[in-house]
């Protein structure tokens, strides 16, 4: 392969951590591309408890492409930029080990580079069940009543946007910006693309890009992800004062307005359980338009994935200590370097 200033050289830098059911494949994905350029692969390795080590070192052995790094703390952000100190080429593409890349999606992010001038460009984040319930969890990721208008969630024009799904970056850039924050151990990207934005740079959505993602596969995993979720955004909106939107503030409202019905159901008056009963209602009538065409035991999981995900974001929201916004406050990481 050869490189050109319109087909650049691309490094995709992938964080992995357990993730022996999908690595194989996502990197299938990745080497599979429609790119003419020259590509690189750099997975940073975390201390998996399953096979991932052992599938990563036979990529590499069957691929000159692919390399390894260690990441031992095994956090999304220390292995992001541990992958861009080993990498070396302009455009830097994040990947994740459960994510499919579409087969042109490296192609139309450079060309998407060039034509808007962005400092980042991304996709939507197409959520696929292998199962009942995954499928359950794909179609309230991917629906108004889920994720509320998050374009990368559920789709949408081509524009500016706040962030987007993993992203398509300048080196440069990152560079500058002295990559990720790797005290965000979630909303990193948030977080990122915010400082991005903050610096003049400009985010860029367009749903040419497509990433399948594979979905939690059980209610408690589903449970501990959006929990980490609200948790982290929540750091987020301390850290950056002014950050915040109505979109972030429905499920804690939603969780403390279900919990305010219970107590005054119980103590003070029937009435009270007016307030969870619609919230139930609602979910319940809202999954049929998100479970269309799915199989019967998929729609019926789909409140239940609904509620795990609205009351888990609510509560890692509401209980985020401010200890964690003071600690990434006060840690800065100095700009990588090449």
């Amino acid at each position: 392969m050869t490189s050109s200033p319109t087909t650049p050289a691309v490094s995709v830098i992938m964080p992995v951590l357990n993730e022996e059911r999908h690595l194989r494949d996502s990197v299938r994905h990745i080497l599979a591309q429609d790119y003419p350029g020259e590509l690189e692969v750099v997975i940073a390795l975390g201390p998996s408890a399953d096979r991932t080590d052992e599938i990563a070192a036979e990529l590499v052995a069957g691929d000159p492409r692919v390399r390894t790094v260690p990441n031992p703390t095994g956090r999304t952000p220390a292995g992001l930029n541990a992958a861009i100190a080993a990498s070396r080429h302009p455009v830097v593409v994040r990947v994740d080990g459960h994510g499919m890349l579409s087969p042109d999606y490296i192609a139309t992010a450079v060309r998407l580079l060039a034509e808007t001038g962005a400092a980042n460009v991304g996709g939507i984040m197409h959520a696929e069940g292998e199962n009942d319930w995954e499928r359950a969890v794909a179609a309230a990721m991917t629906s108004r009543i889920g994720v509320g208008n998050a374009a990368f969630h559920t789709g949408g024009r081509a524009g500016e946007a706040e962030t987007v799904y993993l992203g398509v970056f300048r080196r440069e850039v990152l560079e500058k910006l002295g990559g990720y924050n790797e005290e965000f151990i979630r909303a990193q990207d948030w977080e990122l693309n915010y400082r991005i934005r903050g610096s003049g740079g400009l985010i860029w959505f367009s749903p040419e890009l497509l990433v399948s993602y594979r979905p939690r596969p059980s209610v408690r995993e589903l449970a501990k992800q959006y929990r980490n979720y609200g948790r982290w955004r929540r750091v987020v909106a301390r850290y950056h004062a002014g950050s915040i939107n109505p979109r972030y503030l429905a499920p804690p409202a939603a969780l403390l307005a279900i919990a305010a019905g219970i107590v005054a159901g119980a103590v003070l008056t029937p009435w009270g359980f007016v307030v969870p009963a619609g919230y139930l209602a609602g979910i319940t009538l809202g999954s049929l338009p998100a479970g269309k065409g799915l199989s019967a035991g998929a729609r019926l999981r789909v409140p239940v994935a609904l509620a795990t995900m609205h009351m888990s974001w609510g509560w890692g929201f509401l209980t985020s200590p401010r200890r964690l916004a003071r600690k990434v406050i006060a840690s800065r990481r100095e700009p990588v370097t090449t």
